[in-house]
């Protein structure tokens, strides 16, 4: 875990970032420098299984590992005693979900951003090969096989696909074990929206996301129950909301809805 501290002296708050599947910190560079311009703080960490961790990777044993790191880096977070803004993408958004739907009231942040948060797949597993990995999961759960991911499809931008191509910690495989507990936490947060913490939030999703179904995290999001819930698609832009040619206009939008609540 690492911290990106404001220079500003009066900080406005402090912001968790949760990467996505495959992914690390290094990928946040350009939204971490924004935000700490911004006047906010920044913590950041590398999920298990993941980046610069040690074990496997691509694997995880339990998703309540991923929950667990979370939570540690939401409870650092509070100990600055300003304003906390949960912000997870894709597979983290999934975390963020499945984490506040496990925390209690008082280690809750103020407000939770999900870009394009995985609450189903664009490309759909084949029946057999979901029942296969049933059976797998079983024997041999740590046996790895490739995500399946396009190259290119999680972003437009030429830079971040060029520092992608030759970037040795980007995973590209995945176990057994992981899509099961990907899956089974997907399901886990359809099926109990109502445990979804009462919270400002924001959803980011990219118009022509080519890595999570845009259709499923919509239906999540008509879902869940809140007073104060904001949905903004982003037409012709990938997955990564926060990393494409228009990434200027997605951190000013979401600026403005953290503005808005911090002064509610």
């Amino acid at each position: 875990m690492w911290r990106w501290e404001a220079k500003s002296k009066e900080a406005k708050g402090v912001f968790v970032v949760v990467h996505g599947a495959g992914e690390y910190h290094v990928r946040y560079k350009w939204i971490t420098e924004r935000l700490n311009e911004f006047g906010f703080h920044v913590i950041l960490g590398d999920l298990p299984g993941q980046g610069t961790t040690e074990g496997r990777k691509g694997h995880v044993k339990s998703f309540n590992d991923y929950i667990k790191a979370v939570s540690g880096w939401l409870n650092e977070a509070k100990k600055y005693g300003l304003p906390v803004i949960l912000l997870g993408h894709s597979m983290g958004g999934l975390i963020s979900t499945r984490t506040l739907m496990e925390m209690r009231e008082e280690k809750l942040p103020q407000m939770v951003i999900l870009s394009s948060p995985c609450f189903g797949l664009f490309n759909k597993t084949p029946i057999n090969k979901k029942i296969l990995s049933l059976a797998l999961n079983r024997v041999t759960p740590g046996l790895r096989f490739p995500s399946g991911l396009e190259t290119g499809s999680g972003t437009r931008d030429p830079l971040m696909r060029e520092r992608d191509a030759t970037d040795h910690l980007l995973i590209k495989k995945v176990s057994v074990r992981w899509y099961r507990e990907l899956d089974k936490a997907m399901k886990i947060a359809h099926e109990n929206t109502e445990r979804f913490p009462e919270l400002p939030l924001l959803v980011m999703q990219g118009g022509d996301d080519r890595i999570v179904d845009k259709f499923k995290v919509k239906e999540w999001f008509n879902q869940v129950d809140l007073k104060d819930k904001y949905y903004k698609e982003w037409e012709g832009l990938y997955h990564e909301v926060l990393n494409e040619p228009e990434k200027n206009h997605v951190l000013a939008h979401m600026l403005g809805f953290v503005t808005m609540n911090l002064h509610n």
